[in-house]
């Protein structure tokens, strides 16, 4: 879920503001919709390989904390004893119970180090599959995200009105975007609809000022 909020985040507002920016500059529909489109790709690729690498990256220090772990049951098995004995009596078992659950879970190496990692540093298996995953549901959320504010150049020649078009899809679009990832955050909704409605549109308003202000 996270992913497709930072994807469509991202792709409501960034190409939102570049389509404003050379609105602003007198651009025509033409070339507003090439370098939308231009950016969405770069944006998609951009954002997907991000949330590629975190993925991995995610991957590769699990895999590291395991060799770690490994080492310490096998090399220092003394002090992880000491760790394990410690976590059962952080959740109230008693002396003799911390020595029997302690020994029963050292009996099996793969098992202690599981524990370990789950219960000492707190660390799920991630899915094998998540980097992949992620760059997928990132990338195609920025390409859906990207086509709204984009999608007026399609069909309108002029594009000062295509522009105010544009604002009103996409600053409607944001203002449901943000309430409902507002709903699967916590926040509250309406406060979150808005502040990320505005984030928006202050940033198509910068863009748009700013090329207004070079173009003269």
């Amino acid at each position: 879920m996270m992913d497709i909020v930072i994807g469509m985040s991202d792709g409501l507002t960034v190409p939102f503001a570049l389509a404003a920016g050379l609105s602003g500059a007198g651009a025509g529909t033409s070339i507003i919709v090439i370098a939308g489109i231009a950016e969405i790709a770069a944006g998609s690729i951009a954002m997907g390989l991000g949330g590629y690498l975190s993925g991995k990256t995610e991957q590769d220090h699990y895999r590291n904390e395991v060799k770690r772990e490994y080492y310490e049951v096998e090399n220092l098995r003394q002090r992880e004893i000491e760790e394990t004995k410690e976590f059962f009596a952080n959740i109230g078992l008693s002396e003799k119970l911390q020595e029997e659950a302690t020994e029963e879970i050292a009996r099996d190496k793969d098992r202690w180090v599981n524990f370990m990692m789950k219960y000492e540093l707190g660390l799920e298996k991630p899915d094998p599959k998540r980097a992949t995953k992620s760059a997928l549901n990132i990338g195609l959320s920025y390409v859906v995200g990207g086509i709204i504010p984009l999608s007026p150049y399609f069909f309108i020649t002029d594009s000062a009105k295509a522009l105010q078009i544009s604002v009103v899809a996409t600053l409607t679009c944001l203002f449901i975007f943000g309430y409902l990832k507002s709903k699967v955050t916590g926040v509250k909704p309406i406060w979150g609809a808005l502040r990320v409605t505005i984030i928006g549109a202050i940033a198509a308003a910068a863009a748009f000022g700013v090329a207004k202000l070079f173009e003269h």
